[in-house]
């Protein structure tokens, strides 16, 4: 098995997402105290999933996330358990006067150690076999 790729029952993987989303009105609330609880309850709910961190940054109006992911678990999952939790948890602590802590919205990509060609190059010459 190639190296870094995780071997489950039934399948081999390697999925790696970025995920960024921000708090409502892109507010900048992620300072101090918050940020610090912020990093906790992601690595807890990271933890919970099963998920692996590679890289958390927590900038005052969003947030980054660089996790290796479950192929039995949707980005939108992801996103939906991680800002659910997070939020919360965060609205009881604190006192932002937001409607809702974080928008809607997120951004996600995935990455890997091959680009796309890579992979067409692959398809291409499996035809001549």
């Amino acid at each position: 098995m190639p190296r870094g790729f995780d071997r489950e029952r039934t399948n081999i993987h390697k999925l790696q997402y970025h995920f960024i989303w921000c708090p409502k009105y892109r507010k900048s609330v992620l300072e101090g105290e918050v940020r610090d609880r912020l990093e906790e309850l992601i690595e807890e709910k990271a933890d919970e999933l099963g998920l692996e961190i590679l890289e958390l940054a927590i900038r005052p109006d969003h947030v980054h996330l660089f996790i290796t992911g479950d192929p039995t678990l949707a980005p939108n999952k992801i996103m939906q358990q991680v800002k659910g939790y997070s939020s919360r948890h965060l609205r009881d602590e604190f006192d932002f006067g937001l409607p809702s802590l974080w928008t809607r919205s997120y951004f996600v990509s995935s990455a890997g150690d091959v680009s796309s060609e890579v992979i067409k190059e692959y398809i291409d010459a499996q035809a001549g076999e």
